[in-house]
């Protein structure tokens, strides 16, 4: 028997902020960008992200440059420190309420985040959740590029992604409930059988007042 499958949104919609934003503001903070004018290039790529315009390559190359000479070790160690200081309190206590109750009742979820996979994958486990996607980086020699590998999680390449996951564990084929804030998630609210907006952008408000959309206001305590 088929079961159920809750999908979630990460950032905005889990938690209160961005988790590449919240990642470039540590490299920075700890000395790993020496770039002066990277925080304000970042910003920019993110209003683009907003208005559902964004160069991912180009956003993906970014995020990326300060970790090119790192090994994956030393990155992985950097993003579970970022995770823990900046990301962790920024979780919304809603949210967490409502992994637990899915858990209790043996619910499968998954994340799926136009956020790399990096930093996705090692956010989750903090959340509770066990099943995670986001954008591949292709690795070289035992470091991450800037370069995207496959279909990135953006947009509808969020479907494709998840059609790709969903053949690999076909038990999560029953409906699709999905939780986002963004109007980039558009195609995946289209596709989901059911569907809640977590603090929308306007033009995802917007749409989701036409379907008649169920609005949630999380907030941090």
């Amino acid at each position: 028997m088929s079961q159920a499958l809750y999908v979630f949104d990460l950032d905005n919609t889990l938690i209160d902020g961005d988790s590449s934003t919240l990642f470039s503001r540590f490299l920075v903070r700890e000395g790993y960008v020496s770039d002066p004018d990277y925080l304000q290039h970042e910003e920019r790529l993110m209003l683009d992200y907003a208005r559902g315009e964004m160069d991912l390559h180009e956003y993906v190359a970014l995020i990326m440059s300060a970790l090119v000479e790192l090994s994956r070790d030393d990155v992985d160690q950097l993003v579970a420190r970022c995770v823990q200081a900046d990301i962790r309190p920024r979780i919304y206590p809603q949210a967490l309420a409502l992994i637990r109750a899915l858990q209790a009742q043996h619910q499968p979820m998954l994340i799926i985040s136009a956020s790399v996979s990096l930093l996705v994958k090692a956010i989750a486990p903090v959340l509770g959740i066990e099943h995670a996607i986001g954008i591949e980086v292709k690795m070289d020699n035992d470091r991450y590029t800037g370069i995207i590998d496959g279909t990135p999680s953006y947009q509808e390449g969020k479907i494709t992604c998840l059609h790709h996951w969903l053949a690999a564990q076909p038990q999560y084929a029953g409906p699709l409930t999905f939780y986002t804030d963004s109007i980039n998630d558009l195609p995946l609210c289209l596709r989901a059988d059911e569907v809640f907006l977590v603090n929308p952008c306007p033009q995802l408000a917007a749409q989701g007042e036409q379907r008649c959309w169920p609005v949630l206001n999380w907030r941090l305590d």
